[in-house]
């Protein structure tokens, strides 16, 4: 697989690797607060036993979390740019994205700051993606989609995590979850356990939806520096491709005959393009470049009908996606195990700087156990689902901080908020996206005069 590759581009290769499991890894200590601060400060663990359990649920839940999320996340960027035959231009757009997510997420977690991964990073790839070929080389349809979650996520979590204090304190008669932790004694088994679980949920949620952006990191890594092998999924032969691309052809034409006779017009070429490319006996490297680029076309002009024929999109997203599941959809094993090691590992390092600010500076009263249940399980839903039924992330950083000052405010009204502290979380949320923007475009032209000048 690396035989022929320049030693430059290799070491280039290696640096943006070990770039990508480095920002997983800081992904994991600046995240683990989100599931652990409130079994902390409610006694329900000791804080190293919490760490490992948490680590060890969000390597599952990168583990079993599916791509969709990071499918989601390697569209973001336009990879048609990444296919090109200057590799170094490529080269240049990964390591730009990187050193901007890696600088502000290490630095506001230096700062004890909670902030989003979810919006540095989204932040880091549009910001490339202007800088490369201006505001139309982004895919803003899907960043419209994910904004739009990022921005919703943390409101759902505030309103949600207020409305469910609200009915426990109409409906449960036992005080006893409504207290502050008596000295350093655990709480009653029944609230134990739901705080375990509560924070076990965020921590395998958390897995599955901020793992997902580590592996469509390191798919566009890949996909950048060597994608004469993993532009197209090489774990199936060119004879799966032709039989997905037959089945494709077949469905596509069936649900033709339910629209105008010209309504498909407009893809017949790129597909006649793409039947010519697997029609061969055989795919060379550029080749395999190619039929990847010819599906992203093929992509584009699908969109362009679901704008003629709305009811047609469903369908063929679906036909579309069971292509692509075949042929470019990926992430191979290896690349998902790195991934959720260094998102495992990451979480039991450097987690006190956070969880001090939502446990014990997000409210002025000390953390209830309703109110620490609450806040995990509004964010475990609200992860999950964005995960498993929407493929799209969210920040579970704002979701429960967010959840927790819910809680606050429904226990004692806004009054019980520490105004500084959410001022500045609040400042984080409106800066993480045009500073990562800003910075990956500087760091883009930097890496493009470096490397390609």
């Amino acid at each position: 697989m690396l035989e022929g590759l320049e030693t430059s581009l290799l070491i280039l290769l290696i640096i943006s690797v070990i770039l990508v499991l480095t920002f997983e890894f800081i992904n994991g200590f600046h995240d683990t607060a989100n599931a652990v601060a409130t079994v902390i400060y409610t006694k329900t663990l000791p804080p190293r036993t919490v760490v490992v359990l948490s680590a060890v649920l969000n390597f599952a839940g990168v583990f079993f979390g599916g791509i969709g999320v990071a499918i989601g996340i390697v569209n973001l960027l336009p990879t048609d740019a990444l296919l090109q035959d200057d590799v170094w231009l490529g080269t240049a757009m990964i390591l730009a994205l990187l050193a901007s997510a890696i600088a502000w997420n290490f630095g506001t977690w230096y700062l004890g700051i909670p902030s989003s991964s979810s919006h540095t990073l989204i932040g880091a790839i549009l910001g490339v993606g202007i800088a490369y070929s201006g505001i139309g080389g982004v895919n803003w349809a899907k960043a419209s989609e994910v904004g739009l979650s990022l921005l919703l996520s943390p409101l759902i979590g505030l309103s949600l995590a207020a409305l469910l204090m609200t009915l426990l304190k109409k409906s449960v008669k036992n005080q006893k979850i409504f207290e502050a932790p008596d000295g350093d004694n655990p709480p009653p088994a029944w609230i134990r356990t739901i705080l375990i679980l509560t924070c076990s949920g965020v921590s395998f949620s958390h897995g599955s939806n901020d793992g997902q952006k580590g592996i469509g990191l390191l798919m566009l890594v890949l996909i950048g520096i060597l994608p004469t092998y993993y532009a197209l999924n090489p774990e199936y032969s060119l004879k799966d491709y032709q039989n997905a691309f037959g089945v494709f052809k077949e469905k596509i034409e069936i649900v033709a005959k339910d629209y105008p006779k010209n309504t498909f017009d407009n893809i017949q070429a790129e597909m006649s393009s793409l039947n010519t490319l697997l029609a061969k006996e055989n795919l060379d490297k550029k080749e395999a470049k190619e039929v990847r680029r010819s599906i992203i076309k093929l992509e584009k002009k699908f969109k362009e009908i679901y704008k003629k024929e709305p009811t047609s999109e469903k369908k063929l997203k679906t036909i579309l996606s069971d292509f692509k599941k075949k042929t470019t959809d990926y992430a191979p094993t290896w690349v998902i195990v790195a991934i959720a090691t260094s998102l495992g590992v990451g979480t039991m390092v450097g987690w006190r700087r956070i969880v001090v600010t939502i446990g014990e500076k997000i409210g002025k009263q000390h953390l209830t156990y309703a109110q620490g249940a609450s806040a995990e399980l509004i964010a475990t839903m609200t992860i999950g689902f964005s995960s498993f039924i929407y493929s799209l992330p969210v920040s579970t950083t704002h979701i429960l901080s967010s959840g927790v000052a819910g809680t606050m405010i429904a226990s004692n009204g806004l009054k019980n908020l520490q105004k500084s502290t959410v001022r500045s979380i609040a400042l984080a949320w409106l800066l993480t996206l045009p500073v990562s923007i800003g910075l990956s475009m500087i760091f883009f032209n930097i890496f493009r005069f470096v490397l390609i000048v």
